[in-house]
């Protein structure tokens, strides 16, 4: 496809809202994704912290 200039581009024969707003809505979801990956890593590496902290102070307490 050849577009004249970027206002023909961006508005992609009509249908730039909806090209655009897909696109727009798809990043959306990738980063908050990527986001909530992030969060669940960071509660998981917490959990296990706790997890094993408290299981060395219980092997501490039985020897």
């Amino acid at each position: 496809m050849n577009w004249g200039s970027w206002q023909n581009f961006l508005a992609m024969g009509g249908y730039g809202l909806y090209v655009w707003g897909s696109y727009a809505v798809t990043l959306a979801v990738l980063v908050a994704e990527i986001l909530a990956l992030i969060a669940r890593r960071r509660g998981v590496i917490e959990r296990l912290a706790k997890f094993y902290a408290a299981r060395r102070r219980n092997d501490e307490t039985e020897v």
